[in-house]
């Protein structure tokens, strides 16, 4: 079904953090007026909504209001009530639809879908006890990594298992997360670098990948992206036939990132899959002619999608808790830098609180500078 929502109509989006603000910026600078709901009362972004519900993300009664309230719904993130939404789909309209949301939020279901779908992934098992995790490890050789299966982001859930040794110092840890719910047990990437992508789909079955983003993840937690790299054309094309292949099986509406593990020989592994804006798609605000969150709403509200262009290379630092206290420090020495901050509250160490962004026209620059910068090089090292 193809509808197109008018400016001036109400966008209802489902989680209020930083993601669902900058989703709510893009939608009024269109012209739409915007409600949020959250179980945070202290939510970022409810800052800049036109209207705001406070309830939990299952509570079916304040979820039906609120859905029924607005003209389209979308989420911000995947850790949310996906049956439940699955169950208001017929009470609203929600173009997104739930398929690549119910398989993202367990990371069993994600590879198994992905592997269907004829896309690689590292050699995984789903793990419920220490009997079951002593089985998988006879299929999968150590080092791994244990996660759990649901409600896991930038590390939280995750544990890395190097040799026998390791295992057994960490069974007690182990087994307090078998207590709360069933794990992954996943083979060891010996991956070259990491890479994502921000590909985007229309009602009318158009399709735009942003260009490909190298990041550096420090104890779990995002903290670079880099675009405007060469990279060679097999590789490209391998990255962007999943992009394409995943946002046709999953029926996407909108955006959604995918993340790669990239081997020395060139191999392509799928990460993982976040069927809204991603922290790696930050850059698009300054270095791409249309940002993720514009994307998005353009294909949620049926407006067809805007060919994406790198206007220059682009390097996006990430600001934590921890961070805050220098971001004066780093202005001064990179003026030229755009800051974005959420407005968050409290500045936890390892929170996410904001981002940068520094363009430049050359992409060795930047990559000198990720590098080589003492001023980041102190950055990096608060993670």
């Amino acid at each position: 079904m193809t509808k197109v929502i008018q400016p001036g109509a109400m966008i209802g989006i489902i989680g209020a953090g930083q993601l669902g603000k900058m989703l709510a910026q893009s939608a009024q600078k269109m012209g739409y007026k915007v409600a949020m709901y959250d179980p945070n009362p202290t939510s970022c972004g409810f800052a800049v909504a036109h209207s705001t519900t406070v309830a939990d993300f299952t509570d079916r009664e304040a979820l039906l209001n609120f859905v029924q309230s607005v003209d389209v719904v979308t989420y911000e993130f995947e850790n949310i009530d996906g049956d439940l939404l699955k169950e208001l789909e017929s009470e609203s309209y929600l173009p997104q639809g739930t398929d690549l949301l119910l398989n993202s939020q367990d990371r069993i279901k994600e590879k198994k879908w992905l592997n269907q779908q004829g896309i690689p992934t590292t050699d995984f098992a789903e793990v419920n006890t220490w009997t079951e995790l002593t089985i998988a490890l006879k299929l999968i050789n150590l080092p791994a990594i244990l996660k759990t299966t649901r409600f896991g982001y930038d590390g939280k859930g995750q544990v890395f298992l190097k040799d026998q040794a390791d295992l057994e110092a960490k069974q007690s840890d182990i087994e307090a997360l078998l207590e709360e719910q069933s794990l992954i047990l996943e083979a060891f990437c010996d991956f070259k670098y990491e890479v994502s992508v921000i590909v985007s789909q229309d009602l009318y079955g158009n399709i735009e990948i942003f260009p490909i983003s190298q990041n550096q993840h420090i104890n779990g937690v995002l903290y670079s992206s880099i675009v405007g790299a060469n990279y060679s054309e097999d590789l490209t094309d391998q990255i962007y036939d999943i992009a394409e292949k995943i946002a046709k099986a999953g029926k996407l509406i909108g955006v959604c990132g995918i993340e790669f593990f990239i081997t020395e020989d060139e191999e392509v592994f799928v990460n993982e899959i976040a069927p809204r804006p991603h922290n790696t798609g930050h850059y698009t605000l300054e270095a791409t002619n249309v940002s993720q969150f514009d994307q998005h709403i353009l294909g949620i509200t049926g407006r067809s999608l805007i060919n994406i262009r790198l206007f220059e290379p682009g390097l996006m630092i990430n600001i934590l808790g921890q961070h805050l206290p220098y971001v004066e420090k780093v202005s001064q020495q990179y003026p030229e830098a755009i800051y974005h901050i959420y407005d968050k509250g409290e500045a936890k160490k390892q929170r996410k609180m904001g981002h940068f962004t520094l363009t430049k026209p050359d992409y060795n620059q930047l990559e000198t500078m990720l590098y080589q910068s003492t001023s980041l090089k102190a950055w990096q090292d608060l993670f």
